[in-house]
């Protein structure tokens, strides 16, 4: 009995290694119902977009003009040709869902990636020099979030031409700020800790202070930050597409969806319900996950 008991404990993480702190994470991340039904949730939606083309019953571009606004199969003229019914044009709505979950996450990918990349430069920089590096590069993100950032968004749009790239740069550019000010506040609070200070006398260089020393500490609050500017960038790229200015006919992105069946909301109400839904859901998810990392990542957040 003792040496199982023995064995119990010795199977469990050290205190202070990586098993460990992943264990503590878990624990503290798997206590919020909300976010193990968000993760559950995105995990099946990246899986349904990565398999999309095993997954997606018809081509998102085939039209059927034969089938054009055939509603969903519960309704007696529906077909289970297509589950969800058809557009105006007879392209299938759940293959156009399916696939449009990979333009919608991979772009909001891409603008998080973007933004928190080059935030975080700018808010070290900030964070760490002071004096008038600081007041430049916060003066700039105070007029960045001086405008409304769907605003902002069409109109930096407008001015790069409508498109794919066009949007990931506005969105990207709507985001920086966030990610500045949380990096500099961040950098601020950890500079005069003893790590810091010890490093530096053992002869370490602005660089090295800066990327290896003091952005591993700060890492929490932006692993947060950034998913959730994740479900407001899928938003952002929802409302690009639906006033046009964002990813074009016929790629079948979910904002875009609902712009081309916005007309057809009296008479065939699955070409706008199923995509609005669908983006209700993702950012939805997406937020209670967010709500599991804060409580998991940041010690003031965690629950009782």
């Amino acid at each position: 009995m003792s040496q199982l008991i023995l064995s119990k404990k010795s199977s469990q993480p050290a205190p202070g290694t990586f098993r460990y702190q992943l264990a503590s994470f878990w624990s503290d991340f798997s206590a919020s119902r909300g976010a193990l039904v968000g993760l559950i949730f995105i995990v099946f939606i990246l899986l349904v977009a990565l398999f999309a083309p095993w997954v997606a019953p018809h081509d998102p571009a085939m039209q059927d003009r034969s089938a054009l606004l055939v509603p969903p199969v519960w309704h007696a003229e529906g077909s289970w040709n297509y589950l969800l019914g058809t557009d105006a044009v007879g392209r299938d709505v759940l293959s156009r869902l399916i696939y449009g979950a990979r333009y919608s996450l991979s772009i909001s990918a891409m603008v998080v990636v973007i933004s928190m990349g080059v935030g975080i430069f700018l808010g070290l920089l900030a964070g760490y020099f002071r004096g008038w590096v600081e007041t430049v590069i916060t003066r700039v993100m105070d007029v960045v979030l001086a405008f409304p950032s769907l605003l902002l968004a069409l109109g930096l749009v407008a001015i790069l031409s409508p498109g794919l790239t066009s949007a990931m740069i506005a969105i990207a550019m709507v985001q920086l700020p966030y990610f500045v000010r949380l990096t500099r506040a961040a950098v601020i609070g950890e500079k005069n800790r003893e790590y810091v200070i010890a490093s530096r006398l053992s002869g370490a260089g602005h660089l090295r202070l800066m990327f290896n020393t003091l952005l591993p500490n700060c890492m929490a609050p932006l692993i947060v930050q950034a998913t959730l500017s994740f479900s407001t960038a899928i938003l952002d790229i929802a409302a690009l597409g639906f006033l046009g200015m964002g990813v074009q006919p016929p790629t079948p992105e979910w904002g875009a969806m609902l712009a081309n069946a916005r007309e057809f909301m009296g008479s065939a109400y699955w070409a706008v319900t199923f995509p609005g839904l669908i983006i209700l859901l993702t950012v939805l998810m997406i937020n209670l996950m967010g709500d599991g990392l804060r409580d998991a990542l940041d010690p003031k957040m965690k629950r009782s």
